[in-house]
């Protein structure tokens, strides 16, 4: 038995809970302009956008109310941020600074194909799943 193996569940709640609202933080970032202020040389355009997308997306992903699909459309996000903003400065991410943009993009794939998890809304019954 791996040694944390009790307690995957839980370390996987945690993990996607402070993803997400690091996520938020970022959307808070670029919409409202705290934490540092948004970034500079970013077209308002796509600023809001992605910050719309970061702050509601990451909310639903900590919350894990709608987490599979808000993820998924994070990932998309992520993945494109990496390949307009960073790609272009080098291949290498340790060179371009891409690091957290692969990160996010990852793991909020792994929420979209696994789901919320324990300590979500949706496990807790709060807010019933959609039935197909």
């Amino acid at each position: 038995m791996p040694f944390l193996a009790r307690w995957s569940e839980e370390i996987y709640a945690l993990t996607r809970i402070l993803f997400g609202l690091l996520f938020l933080c970022h959307g808070l970032q670029k919409i409202l302009g705290v934490f540092g202020g948004a970034p500079a040389g970013m077209p308002m355009a796509l600023l809001y956008s992605a910050g719309a997308i970061e702050l509601v997306g990451g909310a639903l992903i900590a919350l894990g109310l709608f987490a599979g699909p808000a993820a998924f459309v994070c990932s998309g996000e992520m993945a494109v941020a990496y390949f307009l903003v960073h790609q272009p400065r080098g291949l290498v991410p340790i060179e371009n600074h891409g690091e957290l943009a692969i990160l996010n993009c990852w793991f909020f794939l792994l929420v979209a194909a696994k789901g919320p998890g324990s300590w979500s809304l949706r496990a807790s019954g709060v807010v019933e799943p959609v039935q197909a």
